[in-house]
């Protein structure tokens, strides 16, 4: 978005040295942009749009079709070549949802066939070219999957020599053909082999070179080594094709090969998934001592997408404008002729656009340390909205790296935290925040679990905390809790949030992915978050009967409908009305007067309008308060 903004502004300048008239013309069509292009400026300011690279992602899938990689495991497990065609098929249908816009590509290397442009790179087969995602692709992998899969890779391409520095050099072509702009360039090879050339010192070099050339061209070349017997030795050949990893809780990952599809999924996952900052700040920790961070959102609400408005006749994408117009001469509104209002004490204060920001502004965004306090100070319910994660940006700021570990671990060995102010975007109100540090783990595989940082909880204002008057209730007896102690400790179980899709997300796609690949109908989706009772209830066996006579009277049953209330008898059988909420003129004008008309309810303020006579333009509150205050005001 920020693009064409600093266009149009470009283009107004340069106008309004040739008159009054183009300059305006400037002005309009800066000021009336589409509707979609704000909601999406919207949308990423909310999930972190102020990304340091603008552009679309690539990743090129480069494949070994050797024989060895169509090679079972033992007792029936699937070939690397299986398990790397399942791989990119999850990484296809994922990226449809996700990010439609990325590039991806798949190239096969060491083939008895070859196919790329123009044919220059013998034993390389180009199976998908580098663009964006659809469900043709999908099938076509599908189709390359199983036994059947198998057969029709040696059909289509069959297995023979192999030289690398080819392949990559036919994937640079792939790269430089592109005419869009690339903000993140990677490519993955998956093979089996620590020795694709045999020793052949010539091709190793060749390969050597070509892989240096991408890494100029900020390509990154990760390696998916799959298990092979007697190992995978990454130091014979790879170590100088593969890219340095991005951060030190990688360098795990280039060790162990995968042997099982879900840990070559993970990682896969982890490489693909690119981390893009919600912003980036300065961490001031005293005078002159500042450390760049970057803040990251570790969870965000998965959401269908909006549906796309489409042109009935030819199903066209259309885009809607919206401009503004005076209600009395119908004339067309620039912005400089637009302001904004607030009324405050029956006073109508007009305020222009730079003050208005003005009065938004309170200093320029980031986060300064105050000091530090136990973690036992921290409670559950200063927790009032989704924590944001900080970890440095040693681009930015030489050392930013160095100083936060630091930090990181003095407060993780002291338990405490930082408690800062935090002013996260510009015209952001400031907030106190503190930051909690965290540990970094990881799996058994060396894949990071949780990486090392500060998690970012925003504390609550005074205003924010609301002192609660709880029903009074009567007392449980040590029995009944002792009984329903029991009862919780058979159905406590170990939470994982990973472990539960949401069933209407899932059924969306689900049905949206049978439609695409011509299904005959979608998957079944297994509603994980439906109670299993007959497992709840083998647990729990009699504790429940149990705790039911403990509570309840005997011959309780709360599936029964309550007994229908008597009517009184000075009701005289009838509903008894509820009085009209009814105000006289004088109490009107008084409130009026007072400016107290909103304490009165909208039913209230409707019927006064309706009892003198006053015509309004809408229902809102406002509208009513309005119009009564012209009426009786004078």
């Amino acid at each position: 978005m920020r693009q064409p903004l600093k266009l149009a502004w470009t283009s107004g300048s340069k106008e309004a040295e040739q008159g009054p008239e183009v300059a305006q013309m400037a002005e309009w069509n800066a000021f009336y942009q589409n509707e979609e292009d704000e909601e999406e400026q919207e949308e990423g300011e909310q999930s972190g749009g102020d990304y340091k690279n603008t552009g679309r992602d690539s990743l090129v899938f480069l494949v070994d079709a050797s024989k060895e990689m169509f090679i079972k495991g033992e007792d029936g497990q699937l070939s690397n070549f299986d398990m790397t065609m399942q791989v990119v098929r999850s990484v296809y249908t994922s990226k449809i949802i996700s990010s439609h816009r990325d590039l991806m590509a798949l190239v096969f290397y060491g083939t008895e066939k070859s196919k790329n442009p123009s044919n220059s790179f013998k034993h390389v087969y180009v199976y998908h070219d580098l663009d964006e995602p659809g469900a043709k692709r999908v099938q076509d992998v599908d189709a390359l999957r199983g036994d059947k899969g198998a057969k029709l890779a040696a059909e289509t391409m069959g297995s023979g020599e192999t030289s690398l520095g080819d392949a990559l050099w036919c994937c640079s072509n792939l790269y430089s053909d592109i005419k869009l702009r690339l903000s993140h360039k990677r490519l993955m090879i998956f093979t089996c082999r620590d020795e694709p050339h045999g020793g052949d010192s010539v091709k190793d070099r060749q390969a050597r070179t070509k892989a240096g050339d991408l890494k100029e061209t900020s390509v990154v070349i990760d390696l998916m080594h799959l298990m092979k017997p007697g190992g995978f030795d990454v130091a014979t050949f790879f170590r100088d094709i593969v890219s340095p990893p991005e951060d030190e809780s990688e360098l795990g990952l280039q060790l162990e090969p995968c042997d099982k599809l879900e840990d070559l999924q993970k990682r896969v996952r982890v490489k693909e998934q690119k981390k893009r900052a919600m912003s980036r700040l300065n961490l001031c920790l005293g005078e002159g001592i500042n450390v760049a961070v970057g803040i990251y959102a570790t969870a965000v609400t998965a959401r269908k997408p909006a549906p796309v408005r489409l042109y009935r006749e030819s199903n066209e994408p259309v885009r809607s404008k919206t401009r503004t117009f005076h209600t009395q001469t119908g004339s067309l509104l620039l912005p400089s002729e637009i302001k904004k209002a607030q009324v405050y004490g029956k006073k109508q204060i007009v305020m222009e656009r730079d003050e208005v920001d003005a009065i938004k502004k309170f200093e320029d965004p980031g986060l300064l340390l105050i000091g530090f306090k136990p973690m036992g100070k921290l409670k559950r319910h200063h927790h009032i909205r989704p924590a944001v994660f900080l970890y440095p940006e040693e681009d930015e700021v030489k050392g930013s790296a160095c100083l936060f570990s630091a930090l990181l671990t003095k407060c993780s060995e002291k338990n405490v935290f930082a408690l800062c102010r935090c002013v996260s975007r510009r015209n952001y109100p400031p907030r106190f925040a503190a930051l909690v540090p965290q540990k970094e783990e990881v799996d058994e595989g060396k894949v990071q679990i949780t990486p090392p940082g500060f998690n970012v909880i925003y504390l609550p204002y005074a205003d924010d905390v609301r002192t609660l008057d709880p029903p009074r209730c009567h007392s449980a007896s040590q029995i009944q809790v002792d009984k329903m102690k029991e009862i919780i400790s058979k159905l406590r179980f170990r939470y994982r949030s990973d472990a539960f899709e949401n069933p209407v997300i899932q059924q969306h796609y689900r049905s949206l992915e049978a439609l695409a690949l011509d299904m005959m109908a979608p998957e079944n989706i297994e509603d994980l978050i439906m109670p299993k009772l007959e497992q709840m209830d083998g647990r729990l066996g009699p504790l429940v009967q149990d705790f039911k006579d403990l509570v309840y009277p005997a011959g309780y049953n709360p599936d029964s409908k309550p007994a229908a209330k008597r009517k009184t008898a000075d009701s005289g059988g009838g509903a008894e009305k509820k009085p009209r909420d009814e105000v006289s003129e004088d109490e009107m004008r008084a409130h009026v007067v007072n400016g107290t008309l909103g304490k009165l309810t909208v039913p209230v303020l409707k019927g006064a309008c309706k009892q003198f006579g006053v015509r309004t333009t809408g229902t809102k509150k406002q509208e009513l308060m309005d119009a009564l205050t012209a009426r009786l005001g004078t």
